[in-house]
């Protein structure tokens, strides 16, 4: 392939993605309901109004269209306004403190208060923060004292997953999704208040991942018991299931590569991170996960599950995985300098043009089948801009920074 359009650290890609974020801004900014939660986007963006307006499809709005403000895009600042809107009014419990998980479509209340969400919050109120928006700041203190009250274990160093809507019983499942995205959220707060503390908690979640994945020849266990034991066969019955899939899911351990890594920049800089030990624990993670699940069964894509051996289980493609393949391999390209990184750079965007970008109607096809024909038995529709938007911006900007910080003070590499 010698498509400079693919090709990192060209003009023709640079260019290429600029494209691809100014569509993503385009395609989602009729997310907002009249209360501010967001409307579930079908697959030319129209808002499907009777499905739920879930809590942290509103936080990946807000914190989407705040960068947006950075990047110049007329109207991104009213949007996250109103995403704003919608978490500090429908979405939020007075009466028991966080967040609903979601409203339906007749305004009531999604069951269940979601770790998974509040680490969204906490997201969403830091870049709204860093974009000057109103009332981010005391959204940003209410969140981080309700993850404190309710998730964050300081014992454990880990955080809990789940409770009912009146904090008054918390599941005894454990899961590392929740506290993947707690890591991405705390290290956007490290960035935009320097409170050291998020750093160390950062730290301890990352140390317990690298030493399970370890255990199991770089592939995450996903789920786990309420003492932190990994439960390898959940869910082997309903193998696909949105959040708490059966085996081993590659796009986690690509995510965690890159989250590893911007963690170790953060902690040790540019000089003494690859000396530290993590940069390899995230080369080992990518790789285990691209050597599992790229084109390993027929056809390009990258498959969503697999089992302990690496054998896939579920098949189908998910943009969020391609968008993190994308995002890990620049930045493990950017801090090793290995040419396999770029390479493999170069394959994903040439998948996502010819495959996943949809060409007509905007945005990305949010799940295909193992033949990359577009199905939706898990992501109907288009409504996250928030993996693929991100993957328009981080592999040129600085590494060990938040994107949202990154983009403001144009931390390019």
């Amino acid at each position: 392939m010698d498509n400079r359009k693919y090709r990192i650290d060209t003009d023709e890609n640079r260019a290429f993605l600029e494209s691809l974020s100014q569509d993503l801004l385009n395609f989602g900014r009729r997310f907002p309901s009249p209360g501010g939660s967001a409307y579930y986007l079908g697959d030319d963006g129209t808002p499907w109004t009777d499905r739920p307006r879930e809590a942290f499809i509103t936080c990946r709005m807000a914190h989407v269209y705040s960068i947006g403000t950075f990047l110049g895009d007329p109207g991104s600042g009213e949007l996250a306004d109103a995403a704003l809107k919608g978490l500090t009014g429908e979405l939020r419990d007075d009466e028991h403190g966080g967040w609903y998980s979601g409203i339906t479509a007749d305004g009531g209340i999604l069951p269940g208060k979601l770790c998974y969400a509040h680490a969204f919050v906490i997201l969403a109120a830091t870049s709204a923060l860093l974009a000057g928006r109103e009332g981010a700041r005391p959204l940003l203190e209410q969140a981080l004292a309700d993850y404190d009250r309710f998730f964050w274990n300081e014992e454990e160093g880990l955080s809990c997953d789940n409770w009912n809507t009146e904090f008054t019983q918390k599941s005894t499942y454990r899961g590392l999704n929740a506290n993947m995205h707690t890591v991405e959220a705390f290290l956007s707060v490290w960035d935009a208040t320097g409170d050291e503390k998020y750093l160390t908690r950062c730290h301890r979640m990352i140390d317990s991942v690298i030493s399970w994945a370890k255990d199991t020849h770089w592939r995450i266990p996903e789920h786990f018991s309420e003492e932190w034991v990994p439960i390898h066969e959940l869910n082997k019955d309903k193998p696909a299931d949105p959040f708490k899939p059966y085996g081993a899911t590659p796009g986690h351990g690509i995510e965690w590569s890159r989250l590893i890594t911007q963690w170790a920049l953060a902690q040790y800089g540019e000089e003494d991170a690859p000396q530290s030990g993590y940069i390899e624990a995230a080369e080992n993670l990518f790789l285990r996960a691209v050597q599992d699940a790229w084109n390993v069964d027929g056809a390009p894509g990258l498959v969503y599950t697999t089992d302990w051996t690496g054998e896939p289980v579920v098949h189908d493609r998910m943009h969020w995985v391609l968008a993190e393949a994308i995002n890990t391999s620049a930045t493990l390209y950017r801090i090793t300098g290995k040419q396999e990184y770029a390479d493999y750079y170069a394959q994903f965007m040439e998948y996502l043009d010819d495959k996943v970008l949809d060409h007509e109607n905007g945005s990305w096809f949010h799940q295909m089948d193992r033949d990359n024909h577009v199905i939706g038995t898990v992501w109907p529709g288009k409504n996250d801009l928030y993996h693929a938007f991100q993957a328009t911006l981080i592999p040129y900007y600085k590494p060990g920074v938040s994107i949202a910080l990154a983009v403001k003070k144009q931390l390019k590499k």
